[in-house]
């Protein structure tokens, strides 16, 4: 299959995958499912939302809860300055994607657009700081969730989303392929697998978003804690390993909302200009090594507050 050739130096700098907006019925029951058991930090509340950061994210917020039908409202991607942030727009709009500079809580200048996906996106290159937590060994409980790492969205436009990220000067690190069909694509900024993930389905819609967990026992001690509240039932696969792209060891959870959120504790890097995408047939595309996920781990996923497909 035909790659596009890597762009290094892109006009301007996207850093990583951000935050998260989503919107639920039940703030206090997702703050017990988020900082009770998956073990993060509220930054900020009020009764409509909730900001809420990993052990280690000095940055004000990774996920933002909203109260109101369950959803995907946006998908945060930062960039490093507000210089970046103006070409960035020029660049959407030049590409003939809608673009607006809106006033977001707790952020810097922030613009709303869309992606060839129709994913609606959100950057900033600024955002309010709280304390790292990640000396505090008092605050460590539950899952002890870190950090966010990237997010899936499950798109019928994968070859699309591939040219156009790569234009920004996301990389290549893994990619799976059923014949002449491109199936999965594993796009990356911060130097590890991915920060966001395109896989073929009707869509857009919001498959996950992973966070990194300190050690692998996290998986299994999660896991108790949700059987020991008689919560099974939201723990939906793993603990197990992705024997193919990624190659971390996993857990799938839902929220009392059914959002779908990926543990995993560790990455490989793809920083060198020698690391090569590495290509998966799908008939050796074993998502869960040694185990298969539930059918509903595949067609399960969450609408867009502005698509409502």
């Amino acid at each position: 299959m035909q790659l596009p050739k890597p762009v290094y130096k892109p006009a301007f700098n996207v850093t990583r995958a951000s935050h998260l907006v989503s919107r639920v019925r039940d703030l206090e029951a997702s703050r017990a499912f988020y900082c009770d058991l998956l073990g993060m930090v509220v930054s900020d509340e009020d009764p409509k939302t909730l900001w809420l950061r990993g052990l280690e994210e000095g940055c004000h917020h990774s996920l933002v809860l909203k109260l109101g039908d369950p959803a995907a409202e946006r998908v945060g991607l930062r960039v490093l300055t507000e210089e970046d942030l103006d070409l960035l727009q020029r660049h959407f709009a030049a590409a003939g994607f809608p673009t607006e500079w809106v006033e977001v809580e707790f952020q810097g200048r922030t613009l709303h657009t869309t992606d060839p996906a129709g994913t609606p996106l959100e950057f900033c290159a600024t955002m309010q700081t709280r304390p790292r937590l990640f000396a505090h060994a008092d605050r460590f409980h539950g899952a002890c969730a870190l950090r966010l790492d990237h997010f899936q969205i499950v798109t019928p436009k994968v070859r699309e989303s591939l040219d156009f990220y790569n234009g920004m000067g996301f990389r290549l690190s893994e990619y799976v392929v059923k014949g002449d069909s491109l199936e999965m694509i594993f796009l990356q900024r911060k130097g590890n697998p991915h920060d966001i993930v395109f896989a073929n389905s009707a869509g857009p819609r919001l498959h996950h978003c992973a966070y990194q967990v300190p050690e692998t026992h996290h998986l299994m001690h999660v896991c108790d804690l949700f059987v020991v509240g008689d919560k099974e039932g939201q723990v939906e696969f793993g603990p197990a390993r992705h024997f193919s792209p990624g190659l971390a060891r996993f857990l799938y959870l839902r929220d009392p909302d059914g959002h779908r959120i990926e543990l995993f504790p560790s990455h490989y890097h793809t920083v060198d200009i020698e690391d090569e995408p590495l290509e998966w047939e799908a008939p050796e595309f074993k998502i869960g090594g040694w185990t298969q996920p539930p059918d509903r781990w595949w067609n399960d996923t969450t609408a867009f507050v502005e698509t409502g497909r």
